[in-house]
């Protein structure tokens, strides 16, 4: 993050901040002066979190709770900033695509980035302050990748989705861009793509030659969310070394 870049006093929250990106980029915005509320399911994720950065605002819920999330996020509220960064990726072939795995993505995918952007924008119309809302999407919402069915599905509505939201929103002054990452880095994807042979296969089609690193997103979301980009909205910022032209 530029030193320069600073959000003090501005409220924020990050979705699926109990690990990974999520974690880091709260973190960071709380760093560079944020008020940050982080939202996760898991308790322990966001306990370790306020002990790390004593100055975060933790919520423990589960997104595909409309009610609560509605009245906690009514609550913690209002936010300047959002960051819907919240997944899951249940990977399973064409063919054995199950209910219950297209459900679960549908609704933390693409469900609660719609609900809980709602409820923040209307805060912010209520506000009358502008705003910005970054959706961490993916390079799999562009390319086809075998066993993503779903997930390649769920992110591809995810990027249509921020460009209706940025066109609706604009008129309020409140942006709306997505970071479109290739395998980041994290702790699971580190365990995910230690197999040499697995990895190659992906890192020979980025020109780059490597797979991005959590710091790499991190600052891209920072960026969207910025004054810096103050002209950007409806956009999606490709954080993929180059996959998508190889």
């Amino acid at each position: 993050m530029e030193p320069h870049l600073s959000f003090r006093g501005r409220r924020a929250l990050v979705t699926g901040a109990g690990k990974g990106i999520g974690r880091a980029v709260a973190v960071a915005l709380s760093r560079a002066g944020a008020r940050v509320t982080a939202l996760s399911r898991t308790a322990a994720d966001l306990e370790s979190l306020a002990w790390e950065c004593p100055g975060i605002e933790t919520l423990c819920l589960d997104l595909a709770d409309w009610e609560a999330v509605e009245a906690a996020l009514g609550a913690a509220g209002p936010f300047e900033l959002l960051v819907n960064n919240a997944a899951v990726a249940e990977l399973q072939s064409f063919l054995e695509v199950t209910r219950s795995a297209l459900q679960r993505s549908l609704d933390v995918n693409f469900g609660a980035v719609l609900h809980v952007s709602q409820i923040v924008a209307r805060q912010m119309i209520a506000q009358g302050v502008p705003g910005a809302i970054v959706n961490v999407s993916s390079q799999a919402s562009k390319r086809a990748l075998r066993d993503h069915a779903v997930y390649c599905s769920t992110k591809s509505a995810l990027d249509m989705l921020s460009k209706v939201m940025a066109m609706e929103l604009g008129p309020h002054k409140i942006r709306v861009n997505t970071v479109n990452p290739t395998v980041v880095m994290t702790d699971m994807g580190r365990i995910n793509w230690s197999d040499p042979q697995k990895s190659a296969a992906m890192i020979n089609r980025i020109p780059l030659g490597k797979f991005a690193e959590v710091d790499d997103v991190v600052n891209s979301i920072l960026f969207l969310l910025s004054d810096k980009s103050a002209m950007t909205t409806g956009s999606s910022l490709m954080i993929d070394g180059g996959f998508l032209v190889s």
